[in-house]
């Protein structure tokens, strides 16, 4: 093979003789006075920015498609309130409340998330580890087996009274904190729990619940623990006492799970082709409920059942200052733990549709929210991923369906609730293990998630990724997320013309004209070069987030750190579509290979170079 040689020439260049070719740009900044103008001046713009800004329903309730749209909410909305019924009942148990209780987070939060949220399709309501969070105040100062805490206000209260009076005390300080931080304009702390964190965090909480219910699922009698090693002495208890398990309860509990796995992986499998997943936990419930009544559960076999439900709304009530003082330390991780969750599963929404979330927004939205229900005795309100899930997989568009799902609680709590008072408590708590599947599995993100940060001086890392990916795509022009979902979008218009036969190609070029009404952001570069010269510290999870490759975009990544490069080996980084051939020592060779490859599109606007040098963004 012949190797080919290169004489790069060009003039030298001081500051000085630099700045005489090619003219500065220099940024114009504002002095204080300037400043406090701006922030004090009000116009009529402004005034509707501000509107639109703190009730964010005005911006799109305005643009409702109800032709395309409220179809699809209707059907979501009705299909997540069912779901939404139930996992308020079973959540209860995890803040050692009544069940009933938990049909009120599921209504009154997410009414006024209708009004101030900014997410299109996030489910309001109950989220089970919040509600352990909130168990584990309930039940320090309300205690199965002693008295309760020295609280006035207690007096005369029995203790299910206490209790409720226990969980809308702490939420309501919880959603003050976030209330506070929302005015605060803090909204970008989230991005400092980085998925790591997050991940972890959850699978931990999501093992403390697992074995939380595992006296309702057989059926044992002993009262809950709190404190430092709760898992251990809960699992103490439960071995202990294992041979006083209830058959029925047991047996009850492993039908509904197995029943309820099973068609979960069906509609996972299946869900292109089906219209609506299949509500497998609606329809386990109500044979449940049937069948624990007609054979008397409770008087035959000894089951606990859900009881008396909530018979309508009870009056408001104010929060306890004594409980707040003595829970407001644990009220503030819940803040943070309830705004981190539902922001993220938010964000995950708005990118796959294309809109945009605020932080701040939320934060003001969730601790309204959260301080509204209290005062109607809710516990705290945050999102689950699966109602959610179940939400935009049904149809749903916005906040409407949100609304809906409100409704059909509302039903439930002044008309129906009666009917799923024979309901065993059984049967919540395995429907609560049913619904940690995706926590739990996380577990299987060990060992690929080894370490992947690798801590050296001037990092690139989970909270500047956001950053470095705005910047990155301002700095192409374009979103490659975006750009693939058009590309797909559009293939299936090309298909569905092919098929018709009103269209004839042999290959699809997306740089040249494509048929009428299909319209696909143009991409008016081959090559994306990352200079990683000034990098020593790098959580590798920031490269896979980018699509470049899957719209025919080539990167190459220069000047890489030898350390950098071992970890990325040891990591086992590279695959069948990331290689190390990508890898170059310097920008220069980058360059060169990218001129032999495309000899013909070598002029300077068809390679975009990216310097990614902290200290300069």
């Amino acid at each position: 093979r012949v190797t080919l040689h290169y004489v790069v020439v060009r003039p030298l260049f001081s500051e000085d003789s630099f700045a005489e070719q090619h003219e500065r740009i220099n940024r114009t900044r504002k002095t204080l006075r300037h400043h406090l103008k701006d922030y004090f001046t009000c116009d009529t713009n402004r005034a509707k920015n501000a509107a639109r800004s703190l009730l964010p329903i005005i911006g799109w309730i305005k643009n409702y498609n109800i032709k395309e749209w409220l179809l699809g909410d209707i059907v979501s909305g009705i299909s997540t309130g069912l779901v939404a019924v139930l996992q308020g009942l079973a959540f209860s148990l995890l803040a050692s409340l009544p069940p009933g209780y938990g049909l009120y987070t599921a209504f009154f939060p997410a009414i006024i998330y209708f009004f101030l949220g900014t997410s299109r399709h996030l489910s309001v309501g109950a989220f089970p580890i919040l509600s352990l969070m909130v168990g584990a105040v309930v039940t320090r100062l309300v205690p199965d087996g002693g008295p309760p805490a020295n609280i006035t206000g207690f007096e005369g209260l029995s203790m299910e009274q206490q209790r409720v009076l226990v969980a809308s005390s702490v939420t309501f300080v919880m959603g003050a904190f976030q209330l506070i931080m929302g005015m605060l304009q803090v909204g970008f702390i989230v991005m400092y729990l980085s998925e790591t964190l997050v991940s972890g965090f959850t699978t931990a909480a999501a093992v403390h619940i697992l074995v939380s219910q595992l006296r309702f699922v057989l059926g044992l009698d002993f009262p809950g623990v709190n404190g430092p090693l709760a898992i251990v002495y809960t699992l103490e208890n439960v071995f202990s006492d294992i041979t006083n398990t209830n058959v029925a309860d047991l047996v009850t509990s492993i039908v509904i799970m197995a029943l309820v796995l099973i068609v979960k992986e069906i509609n996972d499998r299946f869900k292109s082709k089906l219209p609506v997943p299949i509500p497998i936990e609606v329809i386990v419930t109500v044979i449940a409920c049937g069948v624990s009544y007609a054979f008397n559960f409770e008087k035959r076999f000894n089951v606990v059942v859900v009881g008396e439900m909530v018979d309508g709304y009870e009056s408001p009530i104010a929060p306890n200052l004594e409980v707040i003082k003595e829970s407001a330390v644990e009220a503030f991780p819940m803040a943070i733990v309830g705004f981190a969750v539902a922001f993220s599963v938010a964000k995950v929404y708005s990118v796959k549709h294309d809109y945009t979330i605020d932080g701040n927004q939320e934060l003001l939205a969730f601790g309204v929210s959260n301080m509204f229900g209290a005062s109607f005795r809710s516990f705290a309100a945050s999102t689950a991923l699966s109602r959610t899930a179940i939400q935009e997989s049904t149809g749903g568009k916005t906040q409407i369906a949100g609304v809906l799902s409100a409704m059909m609680v509302l039903i439930v709590i002044v008309a129906v609730g009666f009917l799923l008072e024979p309901l065993p408590r059984s049967v919540l708590g395995a429907l609560v293990i049913v619904n940690l599947k995706g926590m739990l599995m996380q577990f299987r993100e060990l060992p690929p998630c080894v370490f992947k940060i690798f801590k050296i001086p001037s990092p690139i890392f989970f909270a500047n990724i956001d950053f470095f990916r705005d910047k990155l795509v301002q700095a192409v022009g374009f979103s490659p997320l975006k750009v693939l979902k058009k590309r797909n979008k559009a293939l299936r218009k090309i298909r569905k013309m092919l098929r018709n036969g009103e269209l004839e190609i042999s290959d699809v070029n997306w740089n040249t004209e494509l048929p009428a009404n299909i319209s696909v952001p143009p991409v008016n570069i081959h090559s994306l070069v990352l200079d990683f010269s000034a990098v020593s510290f790098l959580d590798i999870s920031f490269i896979m987030r980018y699509k470049f490759l899957r719209i025919e975009v080539d990167v190459y990544i220069v000047s890489c750190d030898v350390y950098i490069m071992e970890k990325l080996h040891q990591c086992s980084f590279f695959d069948d579509e990331i290689k190390t051939s990508i890898f170059y020592p310097t920008l220069h060779d980058a360059m060169l290979h990218i001129l032999e490859k495309h000899p013909d599109h070598g002029e300077l606007e068809k390679v975009f170079t990216v310097i990614c040098k902290l200290s300069r963004l």
